[in-house]
C-alpha cells in the first residue's frame, strides 16, 4: 500500500518554514534568512520514500500589511493552495503567538485538509512544560491532527512530522516518478541562491527590496557559465551591494558559487552586476519579469 498527497506549511515569517522543508528533504529547495520576505514564491518538491511520496507546496510567511504590490502578491500566496491540499502543517515558533500567527491561523481554519501543529525552535523554550500551555491557551477548542514538538534547524523531530503525515496522507500511487524531479526551472533556483547570498550579507545594511535575474546560462561540457544581475531601487544601495572596490559584490558572488558548483555538479563561473531599477516593488510587469506573479 502507498500512500501520496500534497502537503503546505503555513506560518508568518521567520518561523522556520524553509529551514524544515530543506532539512525534510535532504537538500536545499528553498532560501533561508532571519529577515521577512525570503520566500517570495510558492516552491514545490517532491519527497519519496518507501511507501510514501510528499509533494510540498513552501508558501511565502505572512507578515504585516502594507500597501507595496510585492507585499500585497506575497501575502496572497498562502491561500492560493491551502484549499487543494491534503495535509496542512502549521508552523509557529516556540511559545510565541501574536496576531500575524492568529491569522494565519485563521486562513488554516478555512481549509478541510488535516492539520498537523508544528511547534518549531523548542530549543528556546527554557521551561518545556510550558509547551502544553501555549497549546490549551491558543489552541484549546481547536483539534489538531497531530502536535509535533521539534526544531528544524537540528533536524530534531523531523521524523516525527514524517510518521504524521505517513498515517494522515491518502491511499494513492505515486505522482511522480521516483527519483530526483523539478518543478522549478533552473534559472529560478540559481537566482533563489544568488538572493539568499545577498540577504545574508548585506541583510543589516540593506533594505529588504533587492531582486536578482538571470540574464545568461550556458553549459558546456567543463563549466557552467552565468551572469546574474542584482536589482535594487537606489543608487544608495547600489553601492551597497557593490562594497568598496567590489568587495562586497565579490563576496556575494565566492558564496554564491559555492553552492551553485553543488546544485549544478560543475565547475561554475559567475558574473555579477548590480543596477538601480526605481520603484520595481509596485510595478507587476517588473515583479513578473523576476519571477514574482500575482
Amino acid at each position: 500500500m502507498t500512500k501520496c498527497g500534497y502537503v503546505t506549511i503555513i506560518g508568518k515569517t521567520n518561523v522556520g518554514k524553509s529551514t524544515f522543508l530543506n532539512n525534510f528533504l535532504e537538500e536545499k529547495v528553498s532560501i533561508t534568512s532571519s529577515k521577512s520576505q525570503t520566500t517570495r514564491s510558492n516552491i514545490f518538491a517532491v519527497r519519496t520514500s518507501k511507501d510514501l511520496q510528499t509533494i510540498f507546496i513552501d508558501t511565502p510567511g505572512i507578515h504585516k500589511k502594507n500597501d507595496k504590490a510585492l507585499n500585497k502578491i506575497l501575502r496572497k500566496k498562502p491561500g492560493e493552495v491551502i484549499h487543494d491540499v491534503d495535509v496542512i502543517i502549521f508552523m509557529v515558533a516556540g511559545t510565541k503567538f501574536d496576531d500575524i500567527d492568529r491569522e494565519c491561523f485563521e486562513l488554516m481554519k478555512t481549509s478541510d485538509a488535516k492539520k498537523i501543529l508544528a511547534i518549531n525552535k523548542i530549543d528556546l523554550v527554557k521551561h518545556k512544560p510550558d509547551l502544553y500551555e501555549f497549546v490549551t491557551k491558543h489552541f484549546g477548542d481547536f483539534s489538531f491532527d497531530a502536535v509535533v514538538p521539534m526544531c528544524a534547524e537540528k533536524s530534531e523531530g523531523i521524523e516525527i512530522v514524517e510518521q504524521e503525515l505517513n498515517n494522515l496522507m491518502p491511499e494513492n500511487d505515486f505522482f511522480y516518478p521516483d527519483g530526483e524531479f523539478n518543478f522549478q526551472s533552473v534559472t529560478f533556483e540559481i537566482s533563489e541562491i544568488i538572493r539568499e547570498k545577498v540577504i545574508r550579507l548585506l541583510g543589516d545594511e540593506l533594505p529588504y527590496e533587492t531582486a536578482v535575474a538571470i540574464d545568461t546560462f550556458d553549459r558546456n561540457a567543463n563549466e557552467v557559465s552565468i551572469g546574474a544581475t542584482i536589482f535594487v531601487l537606489k543608487e544608495s544601495q547600489k553601492k551597497i551591494v557593490i562594497g568598496k572596490d567590489g568587495s562586497k559584490i565579490k563576496a556575494i558572488g565566492v558564496s554564491a558559487r559555492k553552492d551553485l558548483e553543488k546544485k549544478l555538479d560543475s565547475k561554475v563561473v559567475l558574473n555579477l552586476w548590480c543596477k538601480v531599477k526605481k520603484n520595481w516593488v509596485n510595478n507587476p510587469i517588473t515583479l513578473e519579469s523576476l519571477g514574482i506573479k500575482n
